[in-house]
This record gives structure tokens, C-alpha cells and sequence, in this order.
């Protein structure tokens, strides 16, 4: 299975399958067999989740509200104070002299004029490497503002969701990737950035900048649709953004990594996230190896690694991020689930990973 194209795939709307036998390492085979006979009850599930549920201090959320609290604030400031640090507006703006351009907005631009602008040009190359390094739809949680006023209306829309009071109506994920050759031919056809007039990001980074406008009334009627009707509907289904920075994010070294060691396969990762598809792999028998990146349609939010009772999910940034191994007795095992032949297949399990990774780096 290549990793890469059926990152893509996923991204653009596929559903994930689940491997063949062959296709498994010989390290995650090793581990699955163990699993079979690990038996977990519904009552030690309930109990994991509780306790880190009572410890959990949701460090990942709360550093990306205030980085993107802050990375929106900081074009206020500039704009209020006069200070020229950060001009312009997500869609287009110029840090310190350096041009940057939003790339969804870039390629609209691109596609409505027919031609290249050079400071357009240099505004892609330079947005493109640094969401290229910091993981492409990591722009989606961690700077676009909609996506945090619309995690907040989520939060409603579970609490009316659970009283009977609101809908989640789903729709297949492919309709988004409908939705992004409509708007690119859109701009082709009209010689006009069609998304751009619609587009709940530029209108609410103007908005927080410059001051209120009409379009405003187009957020609300999206939160609206959201909270009642389809929970992160725009972001899941219609939004173009998170495509265009899913596929330059595909090769980025800055990824959440799953480590099936200690999994339990409860699902509360799932359960918290935006774009539960790319979690699949925590599914039993579902993961090509003992150790897994997620996929290109990851936004890199972290709400996954602060609800995993196992710490099974962590930030990896490749060739950087040193992870020590952890002894066997360190690990978080469950009440009354392990034996000498759980630590003999889980040391096992590691040293044929080891093995082949070091095989991968020799050639």
C-alpha cells in the first residue's frame, strides 16, 4: 500500500480500507496476534476513559486557541497601531517586508487572470514552504478563524444534538472535492475569485481587521446550518482550503503519529475529531504498521492527542522529535490484562519494527 497516494485519496473523498493481511508489516502482525487474545472489558474501558478524562488538561487546545487568538490579533495591532509588522488580511498580507498569499486564494487569483504576478508568485513560494514544514492543513486549526468560532459552535451543537434539539445530517466526503473544481472553474469561466465573496475565512479575517460587514450575515447563516443541522459541515463537505493545504502538507516532516502498542481501540479519538477518516487506522487490524502518521486530511489540531487515554497519539516532527523507549513495566497497561507473553510480543514486535526501519535507512 502506498502511504502517499492513499493519503490523497482519502483527502479527496475516498473512504479508508482496510488492509490485506500482505500488506501489514511483519512488526504489526505480531501485534495484532497478541491483541486477539488481549481481552478488555467494557467496565476497564469506561475507567481508563473517566481517569484520563479527570486528568486531562487539554494542553494541544489551548495552545492553539492562543496561537491563533494571537496570529489574528497581531494584523489588528499592526493595522490599529500603524505599525506595518503584519498588512493585509489572511487572504494576502506582507510580514516584515516579506509577501505572503493564502495559496487557496493564489491559485483563484491565478486561475481568474489567466497569468503569474511575481509578488503573487513570491507570496506562494514563501506560504508554500512554511506549510510545507508545519504541515499544510495545520493552517486550518491552528490560524483559520472560522475553524475556531466554529469548534466552539460544535460544542453547542452536541449539547442540543443530545437533547433531541439538533440534527447531524452527513454527506459523503467527495462532495467537497466537487465543490473545489466548481469553484476553480468558476473563476476560469467568470475571470472572478468566486470563493473569495463567500469564503468564511477572508470574510471573518477582514471583518476582525477592518471591521464588520454585511457578509458576516453568511457566517452566521453557516454556524446556524452547522448547529442545527450538519456539525462542521462547511469544513467537512464544501471547503476548498483544507484540500489545496492537505496536498502541500502530504510530504510534511510536522504529523501526528500512532503507536498501536498501547491502544485499547476504545475510539475516543475518533469521537473528538474534525476528520474522524484519518483516525481509521486506530480501528483494530487496521494500521500497516506498529507505528503510523496520520494522513494529508489531518489539520494537526490535537484534539486527538489530548483525548487518547493511552497516549497512543503524539506530534512527531521527522528527523527531529527524539522518542525514548519506554521499558515494558513503563507502559500503560490495563488492570489485570498482562502477562510474560505480552512483554515477550511486544518487545518482539519493536525489534522487527527496528529492524525494518534500519533496512529502509541502509538503502
Amino acid at each position: 500500500m502506498n502511504t502517499y497516494l492513499e493519503s490523497l485519496a482519502q483527502l479527496f473523498g475516498r473512504a479508508p480500507r482496510k488492509p490485506r493481511k500482505d500488506e501489514l508489516s511483519p512488526a504489526a502482525q505480531k501485534m495484532y496476534f497478541y491483541k486477539k487474545g488481549e481481552k478488555v472489558t467494557k467496565a476497564q474501558l469506561i475507567a481508563l476513559h473517566d481517569e484520563h478524562h479527570k486528568n486531562s488538561k487539554n494542553k494541544w487546545r489551548k495552545r492553539r486557541w492562543l496561537t491563533l487568538i494571537g496570529v489574528n490579533l497581531l494584523f489588528v495591532l499592526s493595522f490599529s497601531l500603524d505599525i506595518q509588522l503584519l498588512e493585509g488580511a489572511l487572504t494576502a498580507s506582507r510580514f516584515a517586508g516579506f509577501h505572503m498569499a493564502d495559496l487557496n486564494s493564489a491559485l483563484q487569483v491565478m486561475l481568474a487572470h489567466k497569468t503569474v504576478l511575481i509578488n503573487l508568485l513570491i507570496g506562494v513560494v514563501t506560504v508554500f514552504i512554511m506549510w510545507i514544514i508545519l504541515g499544510g492543513r495545520t493552517f486550518c486549526s491552528w490560524v483559520c478563524p472560522y475553524h475556531l468560532v466554529a469548534e466552539w459552535a460544535e460544542t453547542l451543537h452536541l449539547w442540543l444534538a443530545k437533547r433531541g434539539w439538533a440534527k447531524n445530517y452527513t454527506f459523503h466526503r467527495g462532495v467537497r472535492a466537487v465543490f473545489y473544481v466548481i469553484f476553480a472553474l468558476l473563476a476560469i469561466v467568470t475571470g472572478y475569485t468566486v470563493y473569495e465573496l463567500i469564503s468564511p475565512t477572508g470574510i471573518l479575517s477582514r471583518a476582525i481587521i477592518y471591521g464588520p460587514t454585511m457578509a458576516l450575515v453568511w457566517v452566521a447563516l453557516l454556524l446556524l446550518f452547522e448547529i442545527f443541522l450538519s456539525r462542521r459541515a462547511w469544513c467537512r463537505y464544501i471547503c476548498p482550503i483544507g484540500i489545496t493545504y492537505g496536498i502541500v502538507g502530504v510530504l510534511s516532516p510536522l504529523r501526528v503519529t500512532y503507536d498501536m502498542t498501547d491502544c485499547k481501540h476504545e475510539g475516543d479519538c475518533r469521537a473528538v475529531c474534525l476528520v474522524p477518516h484519518v483516525l481509521d487506522l486506530t480501528i483494530k487490524n487496521r494500521s500497516i504498521d506498529v507505528e503510523v502518521g496520520l494522513g494529508a486530511d489531518c489539520t494537526r489540531c490535537g484534539l486527538c492527542v489530548d483525548a487518547c487515554p493511552t497516549s497512543s497519539l503524539n506530534f512527531e516532527f521527522k528527523g527531529l522529535t527524539h522518542k525514548p523507549e519506554k521499558a515494558v513495566e513503563e507502559r500503560p497497561l490495563m488492570p489485570e490484562s498482562h502477562s510474560s507473553s505480552k512483554e515477550s510480543a511486544i518487545d518482539e514486535a519493536a525489534l522487527i519494527s527496528k529492524k525494518e526501519k534500519a533496512k529502509e535507512e541502509n538503502v
